[in-house]
């Protein structure tokens, strides 16, 4: 059984990776570059946006975590994302599946299901990508978007995923949730002007993945959600509508500290 989390935990994985600062390999798409390494710095990471075929072996290498979001699909990246994937299994390395819009189409799906096989660390979406990968009806996700709620039925979709898998799971929505196959923890922040800010989710991926370098990852997952979550709660309160909500999510994400997450993060089984 895992001990449960405290506000304390999350700041100690917290300093751990400032202090050790990993160097996070992204194959993530197109509109989320930017900001995902903008969100890494300010957490503390160091990010790396590498997709080429011809090179992603060799720099999965040199990294720390490997964050795979297949945001924007094409045949070369998803041969890419699967020499990645392989040679992270094979040195030992964390890496992260993103999901990004798994249930919309036919061939999105099957690459999701594809790479959700090649055991990766953390499986992080949405609840309709969650509950698509799960083997859910069709219908949860349009576009990119969710059309489910972070549910218990997103949550037992979390769970059953898990057990299939083998990843821990970290469904997003309103309340979040981490799911190991054996336990579940819901971890509450953040605020819903988020998911009016396009790929604050694909970034919120690669802090999964900034985290398995310094902790499990169940932890890691736990943690990520929390300090975004936080951020995004403080950085929210601080700008008038989504239009600058990532410029404030990354200040919040520097100045992040322990009771900045003691006030706007809550945990429950």
């Amino acid at each position: 059984m895992n001990e449960p989390t405290t506000h304390d935990d999350i700041w100690s994985a917290l300093q751990d990776l400032r202090a050790r600062r990993p160097l996070v390999h992204n194959i993530t798409n197109y509109v989320a570059m930017s900001v995902s390494a903008n969100v890494l710095l300010a957490l503390g990471a160091s990010p790396a946006m590498v997709h080429a075929a011809e090179e992603v072996e060799d720099f999965v290498g040199i990294s720390d975590a490997l964050c795979i979001n297949i945001g924007t699909l094409s045949p070369p990246w998803v041969e890419a994302m699967g020499k990645a994937a392989a040679r992270a299994n094979a040195l030992g390395k964390p890496w992260v599946l993103d999901p990004v819009g798994c249930g919309a189409t036919a061939y999105r799906t099957r690459v999701s299901e594809e790479l959700a096989a090649l055991r990766p660390a953390v499986i992080r979406a949405n609840a309709g990508e969650v509950q698509s990968l799960a083997g859910a009806r069709a219908g949860t996700t349009k576009g990119v978007d969710s059309l489910a709620g972070a549910d218990a039925a997103t949550a037992a979709a979390a769970e059953a995923l898990s057990r299939r898998t083998g990843a821990v799971v970290a469904a997003t929505g309103a309340t979040d949730y981490v799911a190991d196959g054996k336990t579940r923890v819901a971890v509450e922040g953040g605020d819903a002007l988020m998911p009016l800010s396009t790929a604050l989710g694909c970034a919120l991926s690669a802090v999964v993945a900034a985290f398995t370098a310094v902790r499990s990852p169940r932890q890691a997952a736990i943690a990520a959600l929390s300090v975004y979550g936080a951020a995004g709660a403080v950085a929210a309160r601080n700008c008038r509508g989504p239009g600058h909500l990532p410029a404030e999510l990354c200040d919040a994400l520097y100045r992040m500290d322990r009771d900045t997450l003691q006030r706007e993060v809550r945990f429950s089984a």
